[in-house]
């Protein structure tokens, strides 16, 4: 059951294609939408196209940013703006307190600015219906970009994952069912065993430097340095890194291209490569948490 929330004041500022589904999905549940930096074409109810953050901050209940939501400097991330919106604690403080600000992920940046204007950050990614869902196209979005970066079919070819979190086993079961020759490398004993019951192989990262020599193509999903330069020397000069962990990955991108192997950072993959989806699967949850968090603030969201 998605909620009632009609008179509800909410900024959605920047994004892609996913916040333009949101921004429907809430105007059609009844909340007054502020929207800038994305292209709302028509006129539609409920939706206020601003000019500025100023004009998009004012007398709003919840701000809505997008999945990376800021970048280096504070700019929120916009894929339709060239000029740059910078958000910034200024801005911020003038919102009530506990203001709730939703974001998929927060870096260092957003994650001071809201505690020093003292509001209230919610990552989206960090719940489990949202990041599981996101990891399917997460995971036709990294099979894709392997497909056009290599000169192999997936279908046996010596494929390995690295981690078995919520995106690497969606990766993992889809190279699977695509007839891949799939190998996990993963710190839990009890995920490894998971990958074994699955009809895959399973490695620890300690036997990582012995196993990659293998490797035709390799996914990471770990936000740590894990494809060192010691474990990129054993690697095939001729295999392709997909690294789908958020920014800067799991990688060491010099090493790899001072070695002459292909290695791709894909961050974000669900807004490139299945928008509507990934928008649709906001859609769902936002809603929810927004009715959440301001019926605990003042009691009058209800349900429809």
């Amino acid at each position: 059951m998605q909620p009632d929330l009609k008179g509800i004041k909410v900024a959605v500022l920047g994004g892609d294609a996913r916040e333009i589904v949101l921004v429907s999905t809430l105007s059609r549940l009844g909340a007054y939408v502020k929207v800038l930096g994305l292209p709302i074409n028509s006129d539609p109810p409920h939706i206020t196209i601003c000019g500025n953050l100023e004009e998009a901050l004012a007398d709003v209940q919840a701000v809505i940013l997008p999945v990376p939501g800021l970048l280096e400097k504070g700019n929120i991330y916009c894929v339709y703006e060239d000029k740059p919106l910078v958000l910034t604690e200024a801005l911020l403080v003038k919102l009530p307190p506990q203001t709730p600000v939703f974001a998929g992920f927060a870096r260092p940046k957003l994650k001071e600015i809201v505690q020093r204007s003292n509001l209230k950050l919610i990552q989206v990614l960090s719940l489990d219906e949202v990041a599981i869902l996101n990891s399917i196209p997460s995971a036709e979005g990294a099979v894709q970009m392997a497909m056009e970066n290599t000169a192999i079919t997936i279908h046996n070819s010596k494929s390995f994952v690295l981690g078995f979190g919520r995106t690497g086993a969606s990766i993992a079961r889809l190279l699977h069912g695509m007839g891949a020759r799939v190998t996990v490398v993963a710190r839990s004993a009890a995920h490894r065993a998971r990958v074994y019951e699955m009809g895959m192989e399973a490695v620890s990262f300690d036997e990582l430097p012995d196993a990659i020599a293998k490797a035709e193509i390799i996914f990471n999903t770990v936000p740590k340095m894990v494809l060192t330069n010691c474990i990129l020397n054993k690697v095939k000069e001729d295999a392709v890194i997909i690294d789908v962990a958020s920014p800067p990955g799991g990688t060491d991108f010099d090493a790899a291209a001072r070695l002459s192997i292909k290695a791709l950072l894909a961050p974000g993959l669900p807004g490139k490569v299945a928008p509507k989806t990934a928008g649709r699967i906001l859609a769902k949850v936002i809603p929810n948490l927004l009715a959440q968090e301001l019926q605990r603030n003042d009691g009058t969201v209800g349900t429809a």
